[in-house]
């Protein structure tokens, strides 16, 4: 029949189609908007503070599992998080009870980076789905778009903008993260509140076995000697907003486990 591959693929094509739709319903879709705090970790050790400030806004997605064998969802993150480190490049001394006490000043850096993180959150539902109390571990690649620097307790020495050097500064990175939080369900409206942890992996500068040019660069770089690592690390609490792609609710809420039936064997305590 010559129409019959025709009407095959229209078939396999509406399945798909009504699939999806199906699908659908398991979706939802958050904005999401926060502050912290952000440190590097040095190595060799150098002094360090944490840098207040780490704003942080962006859209999460995720896909809830309609089975309730795959516990909670998985998901994509798109947030702008302006990251940074306090370095103490230099430092006086004094003496007070026979201790010696350094005061440092500090060099301040802030990154304005783009994350992707690819998520997996477990959870559970409380008072009667009304509230979604979960965990969540991602792997998180990013992008440095620019970055500013400010010498904080001596501006006149330098300030301003950032400018990236393919010799010494990497623009990619990647890392884990990890949080907890939770949302409050009101229809198909989410509100919630997220903290999560950045443990980056890759180096924010190319190190000294990398890069010999510091001792000609301007006042942008601090270091005498580039650092043989340098991570950064982020602390954020957003607030989440979410909408679900479905009125009725997820379908792993109607799914009920099914239950053991007892063994109804009974032991007999005679000998004959």
């Amino acid at each position: 029949m010559r129409f019959r591959p025709l009407i095959i693929s229209i078939l396999a094509a509406a399945a798909l189609i009504v699939d999806c739709q199906r699908a659908s319903a398991q979706h939802t879709l958050s904005l999401v908007g926060g502050t912290g705090v952000s440190t590097a970790r040095f190595y060799p050790s150098e002094e360090t503070r944490m840098l207040w400030g780490s704003h942080d806004f962006g859209l999460s997605w995720r896909y809830y599992s309609p089975k309730p064998r795959f516990v909670g969802a998985v998901g994509a993150d798109l947030e702008y998080i302006r990251r940074g480190f306090s370095f103490g490049y230099t430092y006086t001394t004094e003496i007070v009870d026979e201790q010696e006490i350094r005061n440092y000043k500090y060099y301040s850096r802030r990154v304005n980076s783009l994350m992707l993180p690819l998520v997996w959150q477990p959870h559970f539902y409380m008072a009667r789905n009304h509230v979604r109390v979960y965990l969540e571990a991602a792997v998180v690649f990013s992008y440095n778009i620019s970055s500013t620097y400010v010498y904080d307790d001596e501006p006149d020495k330098g300030g301003g903008t950032y400018d990236f050097k393919t010799v010494r500064d990497n623009r990619f990175g990647y890392g884990l993260a990890g949080g907890a939080g939770f949302s409050l369900l009101f229809g198909q409206v989410e509100i919630g509140v997220r903290a999560r942890y950045w443990f980056g992996y890759s180096d924010l500068l190319k190190n000294r076995n990398k890069y010999y040019g510091y001792t000609t660069d301007g006042p942008e770089n601090p270091f005498y000697y580039s650092p043989l690592r340098s991570p950064i690390d982020n602390i954020t609490v957003c607030i989440t907003l979410g909408w679900r792609f479905n009125k009725s609710g997820f379908e792993s809420w109607n799914v009920r486990r099914e239950k053991r039936q007892r063994s109804k064997e009974v032991f007999k305590y005679s000998l004959d």
